[in-house]
């Protein structure tokens, strides 16, 4: 059963074609790897996936929900991972998840509980209480996995999660998340600029380059069709180029989260 679902998507920006008649689809409790390098219509793919650009042409479906036209639902079937930090560094680690939880929602009984279970998920309980200010970067990346998770969403998008944490981290995150995957079923879709990130965790992988797909399947699929003994070497064939996402801004978060707010 397909969670996602787009068809001949595009998106034009005057005379620009930034996504060009693209279509794939992604299993519903599938880890999902989107490629690209910097400009290829990665980014724009993803806004276009979680509401916050309307398609030029195509068709898109996320969870069930057309995002143009049941943009609250499809809201509410996504949790959602920007590159940059987008926590409230004045508030504690509580305070950040009870307003996300009240932005969405979230009754209070179940608001409370939820926040408990995930805290001691990522391991900040001990954390609490503390200002996210005086959290590390690893920390404040964990804590926005818990509140990307409080709302139950259907579908979780990372885009360049990783970016910026040492390898230690890196591994502890990827295990939180294989561990949702496997515990509640959550599809995740992620970019990164890891190529052994990718190779690791995704069960399929769909390359974009000038606006199209150019090749999807499994990390094996895409080796043997360019005769590469690694992702990246495959990648470089299918691309010709060093990978370097394009991360939703600050001012997509807060759209989203003013979003979230009108419902």
């Amino acid at each position: 059963m397909n969670i996602i679902e787009v068809k001949n998507l595009t998106k034009k920006f005057d005379d620009i074609t930034a996504v060009n008649g693209i279509s794939f689809d992604v299993k519903k409790g599938e880890i999902f790897a989107f490629l690209g390098p910097n400009g290829a219509g990665k980014s724009t793919t993803i806004k276009m996936l979680i509401t916050l650009l309307d398609p030029t042409a195509g068709s898109i479906m996320v969870n069930g929900y057309n995002p143009e036209k049941d943009s609250n639902d499809v809201r509410r079937s996504i949790g959602i991972i920007f590159q940059d930090p987008s926590l409230d560094d004045e508030l504690t680690a509580w305070e950040n998840l009870e307003f996300h939880g009240v932005l969405y929602g979230v009754p209070k009984k179940i608001r409370r509980e939820r926040i408990e279970q995930l805290l001691s998920f990522v391991e900040l309980t001990d954390r609490r209480d503390d200002l996210v200010k005086e959290f590390s970067g690893g920390m404040k990346r964990r804590l926005e996995i818990a509140r990307g998770l409080l709302h139950h969403p259907k579908i979780l998008f990372l885009d360049e999660p990783t970016l910026g944490l040492d390898p230690q981290t890196r591994n502890h995150m990827w295990s939180y998340l294989q561990d949702l995957n496997s515990k509640e079923g959550t599809t995740i879709f992620f970019t990164t600029h890891y190529m052994e990130e990718a190779e690791k965790i995704a069960r399929r992988i769909a390359i974009i380059d000038h606006g199209k797909i150019i090749s999807s399947g499994s990390s094996e699929e895409l080796k043997k069709e360019t005769n590469s003994a690694s992702l990246e070497e495959a990648f470089l064939a299918l691309t010709g180029k060093t990978i370097r996402d394009e991360a939703a801004g600050p001012q997509d978060q807060m759209r989203m989260r003013r979003q979230a707010w009108r419902r």
